[in-house]
């Protein structure tokens, strides 16, 4: 679903690496963090020879076991890591993974209480070395967490009166509050506030189970955001062939049971929409024969699809399960009538299916399953809220490793390649329901990333992600990939080499497993990519340059080379805070070496950090104080943060001497800082 927007909209910080310590701060198939310590260059790590990752930077495998002591000894020590870190005498941590490198560098989120109240959007990841210190902090707020008062001046009745609305408005069906409002603390607007947290159940307009989370101001009883908490996604199988099923064995009964991947089940809803079903057992060890109308065939695909996407996870990425615990989720099939979507339920730990148009094509591909798994994964690391540019990469987290899952599968009735759910047939005509070469061919997904893309349905605002992990594995241009054809586009016009396809998948994984939180924005991601791709590769590496060139092709930062694809580049990473309604505010860069003056592109990308950047005026200042205006102030442009290079024509300026960026925001109630502006002449 897409969210509306309020004055006050989800914020949706990036961050970057320093020398210092760094403080860097949910789904049916259809349709930030912050820095403080000394300003300076993230040091170069060594490239590693001929691509390869980097010795000891890898997530390491952890039995169930060792995951669990590794979370137990953080839970022991959380008291002194919030002191460690600052956090207020109100608020504690609570642990909610851990991962370890090679190197010994642990990687450990956490989520926030204030006063014993849950915080939403307070979620961080601390850094350790080997030797115990603190190498960075990733918060999904950059707010102290704090509130003037528990006591709420609108009772909770009102806020679960909204929230029903809502849901009805949505066109739910048997809208009820799953429970009595519970009061929280919103911290992922900004300045943290007492809320209250409603969820509404029911089902939603298609038939899908609902989990509306809607979010309303203790204080003044407004809503301040929703989200859906609903994430939509030997056996004869309807589109992978005769393949291998777990399966146990009781008596002279089978049933699907896989026992060697943490006792994952399959289950007959026979067209239910609520409870468990029926666990599929039969007296032989076959199950379906390939046809939609054999109630054992959807079965048998979502079993297999179940058991390709844990073998993905674990052989590829070291994670044994969902949650990282060796414990299996469960599948349900047959859901509704004439169902037409499949979602991932956290309430249940579970994949569900429908049976499509006319219950004749189920939605049990690979690539479906492996999507529906991938948002249990990503519920279970970085949350990312399933609303706002967040949600659009949720979603694409999902295509993007259920792509993976079925490259991995190497099933030869059911290749791998970059379209999703192509076996499905939801259109009716044979197309897939997304391209990640270019998202745009399905009529509503969009390649590259614009100011206003976070008011769009995650599902189309995916786009831009999946066609980044497109070009940074395969690149731009016409190819052709396991017999499928692909011209892939870029926004700037310039080309792009890939990587190749495992790289990128690790790079991925890498960023959502300890460098995402629940409010990373499409900003954000590129920045815990590029330092993904720096863990593993190096920061001069030629990985790291493509994830800077994937990104700029879809209108997400700049190129390697600055600007347009080279030249030379000028950077100030220092944080400049930007004072709510007040003064403006002044980055300096000197540029030195240059001879005559600067040229008539002049580019300047800025990347600001901002709730509301409709607010805000921008200024480039040239050495002799003129000034270049490069953003005005709009009271309708609600979308968080600046991330843009704007061309400017300074050929009468000379090119050597301080120049400055100058903000001013003129409208109160949102804020923000400058988190890093550059200066490239080409």
């Amino acid at each position: 679903m897409s969210s509306s927007s309020s004055r006050r909209r989800t914020s949706h910080t990036s961050y970057r690496k320093t020398a210092a310590v760094a403080l860097v701060g949910v789904s049916a198939l259809i349709a930030a963090a912050v820095q403080s310590g000394a300003a300076a260059a993230a040091p170069d790590r060594a490239p590693s020879a001929s691509g390869a990752v980097r010795p000891g930077a890898e997530t390491v495998r952890l039995s169930p076991a060792q995951r669990a002591a590794l979370i137990r000894e953080a839970d022991a020590a959380k008291a002194d890591t919030a002191r460690q870190l600052g956090l207020g005498a109100k608020e504690k941590l609570v642990v909610r993974d851990v991962l370890k490198d090679a190197d010994g560098t642990l990687h450990t989120r956490y989520e926030r209480t204030y006063d014993g109240l849950p915080v939403l959007g307070g979620d961080l990841v601390v850094d350790t070395t080997a030797s115990g210190a603190t190498a960075s902090v990733t918060k999904a707020t950059r707010a102290a967490v704090e509130v003037a008062s528990l006591t709420a001046a609108v009772p909770a009745a009102q806020a679960q009166r909204q929230a029903l609305s809502l849901a009805k408005d949505a066109g739910a069906a048997r809208a009820t509050a799953d429970r009595a409002p519970r009061k929280v603390v919103w911290a992922a607007s900004g300045t943290p506030v007492l809320a209250y947290e409603t969820v509404v159940g029911g089902l939603q307009e298609d038939g899908t189970p609902n989990q509306l989370h809607v979010i309303t101001d203790a204080a003044t009883g407004k809503k301040l955001f929703e989200y859906q908490g609903i994430e939509t996604g030997t056996g004869n199988t309807m589109y992978s062939g005769t393949v291998t099923l777990g399966s146990a064995q009781s008596g002279s009964t089978y049933n699907l049971t896989d026992t060697a991947r943490g006792n994952h089940k399959t289950y007959n809803l026979n067209h239910g929409t609520s409870g468990t079903g029926t666990l599929f057992s039969g007296s032989d060890d076959t199950w379906g024969n390939g046809s939609a109308s054999n109630l054992e065939t959807a079965a048998a695909d979502a079993h297999y699809g179940a058991a390709v996407t844990w073998d993905y996870y674990k052989n590829v990425h070291g994670r044994s399960g969902i949650r990282g615990d060796g414990v299996g989720a469960y599948s349900r099939v047959h859901y509704g009538n004439n169902y037409v979507n499949a979602f991932w339920d956290d309430s249940c730990f579970c994949m569900t299916y429908g049976d499509g148009s006319g219950n004749t094509h189920p939605l049990t591909a690979i690539d479906v399953a492996g999507h529906e798994m991938s948002h249990g994964v990503t519920s279970n690391t970085a949350g990312l809220n399933y609303s706002g540019e967040s949600g659009g990469l949720n979603e694409a987290t999902s295509d993007i490793f259920g792509t993976a899952v079925e490259f991995y599968a190497a099933n030869s009735s059911d290749v791998g390649d970059y379209l999703i759910g192509e076996k499905i047939n939801i259109n009716g005509d044979g197309t897939p329901l997304r391209y990640m070469d270019k998202p745009s061919k399905d009529g509503a997904s969009k390649d590259s990333w614009y100011s206003g893309i976070g008011s769009v349905d995650v599902h189309y605002s995916s786009g831009p992600a999946n066609h980044f992990f497109y070009l940074l594995s395969e690149g731009s241009g016409a190819k052709v990939i396991n017999g499928v054809s692909y011209n892939s586009p870029t926004s700037d016009g310039l080309p792009v080499t890939g990587i190749g396809r495992d790289k990128a998948e690790k790079i991925w994984f890498r960023a959502l497993t300890t460098k995402f939180t629940s409010t990373t924005n499409y900003a954000a991601a590129r920045t815990g990519t590029l330092a993904a791709a720096g863990d593993l590769y190096g920061t001069t590496s030629a990985e790291y340059k493509a994830v800077q060139d994937a990104w700029a092709a879809v209108a997400v930062g700049s190129r390697s080379g600055g600007g347009g694809g080279g030249g030379t580049s000028f950077e100030n990473t220092a944080d400049v805070s930007i004072p709510d309604n007040g003064a403006a505010v002044t980055s300096s860069i000197t540029v030195s070496g240059r001879t005559g003056n600067a040229p008539s592109n002049l580019q300047v990308s800025v990347d600001i950090v901002h709730t509301w950047r409709g607010d805000l005026v921008i200024d480039l200042v040239a050495p002799d104080g003129s000034a270049y205006r490069l953003k005005n102030f709009s009271s309708s442009d609600s979308a968080d943060n600046v991330n843009a290079t704007y061309t400017v024509n300074a050929s009468s300026e000379v090119a050597n001497g301080t120049w400055k960026l100058k903000v001013q925001d003129q409208a109160a109630q949102d804020t923000g800082y400058i988190n890093s502006w550059k200066l490239t002449f080409p």
